[in-house]
């Protein structure tokens, strides 16, 4: 049976045609079906606009007549309001109900898909972009929280597998897409991806997606929202922001201490509320939800590192397009869904700890291997080998640690158990490309400085600066142009190198650490009496 359908099966008695549960009030194979392709289109859209614009930057910039910040705060705010109101926006969701959120979601985020496809100016273009990230955050919490309240145990695992496999691999999916359009028709074109995914979705979500939600007689922790909020914003803010203003730039420093100041008051704030609180943060005391998060932490942040170095090497050193630059990330991303999906088999045998320890070690091997064969002369086969590893590598710990963190909160708080997921994934994010992308750029810059003889001093200082200016101002140094280009590609290498080895040491130190103190198993979700679903059904699913 291939892949997508044996992960999708369900193994449940037959149900009749016309019944959308089962008995005893479990969801039939048709339903959960049907539910889980809804949640992975959905999920599906909110991913590829994190990464799809990055391949139309010039032409935003040359048609809004906007400058380099501009196009980058079309990009970055994007994932700004998304990342700030996970955690906020899912705790809404549990206690309005998950159905009627996504829906709500889904009808934002599409409509604002829309008004950027159509946007006149950049200004246009930013709202647009922040209400389809306000409506993301909307999206994405709820996504993971209505499989985990609704899957059945035994099939729980495969159902978050496919959600791992997507959230992992949609952002290169969504790239390759992206390039297709650019390079066939025109970049607001972009746009009609997302709009086509969430239109399908929310048909099939009136349709068959169940209704949850929790029924609190606490009220809902507003201070601990906003500060929370305050927190991300600061946080991811610095780590955006620092790498092109400065680290020691006065609002990077201001923005630091906001988002340090604000993340120390959360955590106090929710240690004097207790039962009441967003998010109970003693339960990271637990291997489950602290393993969890620190997995996904460096898992995705090295990643996100990993694209940032791996495109400049496709297009500046080997010369592909942007469409061939994501092609070529295709198997890592085909083998990280893949093994998303084959992850929770392998933890049922030997274990959830074992499963990640296996998948964080080949990680670890893979960019050793990138680092140690990569060169100008060995191309892509140079790093093919590394890629697989790491994509088989962050399919099989993904799967684990995600159900490690849900299954850390009760049923009646996974909105806020999802939103937590992702929110570690988007710092993780956040923080592997400024991490490797600044390794990356002192590789370069320090290696190129030895490799500058007799280039014209105009040329030279342009060809510090990148790669991408060194290729840009070759053909003015006369004579030196072939050396120039020659002499900024083998620097780039030893920069990848650099850059490749730290992660590797970052990910070496996760093995050790999940060796010793990841999570034993993953827990079945415990019953929360505060999870009532709306028709009362058990197991925290209602009839359509």
């Amino acid at each position: 049976m291939p892949f997508w359908k044996e992960t999708m099966s369900i193994n449940q008695p037959p149900q009749a045609p016309d019944t959308p549960v089962g008995a005893g009030g479990t969801p039939d194979a048709r339903q959960l079906r049907a539910v889980l392709i809804t949640v992975s289109l959905a999920l599906m859209a909110v991913i590829a606009s994190v990464s799809g614009l990055n391949v139309a930057q010039t032409h935003m910039a040359v048609e809004f007549g906007a400058s380099q910040t501009t196009v980058l705060w079309i990009i970055n705010i994007y994932t700004l309001a998304l990342a700030a109101l996970l955690l906020p926006l899912g705790a809404i969701g549990d206690r309005l109900g998950r159905k009627p959120m996504l829906i709500t979601g889904l009808v934002i985020f599409g409509a604002a898909s829309v008004v950027a496809g159509l946007a006149p100016s950049a200004a246009v273009m930013i709202a647009a972009r922040v209400a389809a990230g306000i409506s993301a955050a909307m999206i994405m919490p709820i996504t993971l929280a209505v499989i985990t309240s609704t899957f059945p145990e035994e099939e729980r695992g495969k159902a978050i597998g496919v959600w791992t496999g997507v959230a992992g691999g949609g952002g290169i999916l969504g790239m390759f897409l992206s390039a297709l359009l650019v390079d066939v028709a025109d970049w607001r074109w972009l746009f009609v991806l997302p709009v086509v995914l969430v239109v399908v979705a929310l048909a099939m979500t009136l349709k068959s997606v169940p209704n949850s939600r929790e029924r609190s007689t606490h009220s809902f922790d507003t201070i601990g929202a906003l500060v929370s909020t305050i927190a991300v914003i600061g946080l991811i803010f610095v780590l955006q922001e620092g790498p092109e203003r400065g680290w020691t730039a006065p609002i990077t420093l201001i923005s630091l201490a906001v988002g340090v100041v604000a993340a120390i008051a959360f955590v106090a704030w929710e240690l004097h509320r207790r039962d009441a609180s967003l998010l109970d943060v003693r339960l990271f005391r637990e291997r489950g939800l602290a393993g969890g998060s620190i997995t996904l932490l460096v898992v995705f942040g090295v990643q996100a590192g990993i694209a940032v170095v791996l495109f400049p090497f496709f297009q500046a050193v080997l010369g592909w397009s942007g469409l061939l630059s994501t092609v070529a990330m295709m198997p890592m991303a085909v083998m990280m869904m893949m093994t998303s999906g084959l992850a929770p088999k392998m933890a049922a045998k030997i274990g959830a700890r074992s499963t990640m320890t296996v998948g964080v070690a080949l990680a670890t091997i893979g960019l050793a291997q990138m680092a140690l064969f990569v060169s100008v002369d060995g191309g892509y086969l140079s790093i093919l080998a590394g890629m697989l590893a790491m994509g088989i590598g962050m399919g099989l710990s993904m799967t684990p640690s995600t159900e490690a963190i849900t299954s850390s909160l009760p049923r009646a708080k996974q909105g806020v158990a999802s939103a937590l997921n992702d929110v570690t994934r988007e710092f993780g994010t956040a923080l592997g490309v400024a991490m490797l992308g600044a390794l990356l750029a002192g590789g370069y810059r320090s290696a190129i400085d030895g490799k500058l003889d007799g280039i014209p001093s105009g040329a030279a200082d342009t060809a510090r600066e990148g790669i991408a200016n060194a290729i840009e101002v070759a053909p003015t140094s006369g004579s030196h142009a072939q050396d120039l280009i020659h002499a900024a590609q083998q620097s780039f290498v030893d920069g990848w190198q650099q850059s490749m080895w730290v992660g590797a040491a970052v990910m070496a130190a996760l093995l050790l650490y999940v060796a010793l103190r990841g999570p034993k198993n993953t827990a079945p979700l415990q019953r929360d009496a505060e999870a009532v679903p709306e028709t009362g059904v058990a197991d925290n699913v209602a009839a359509r």
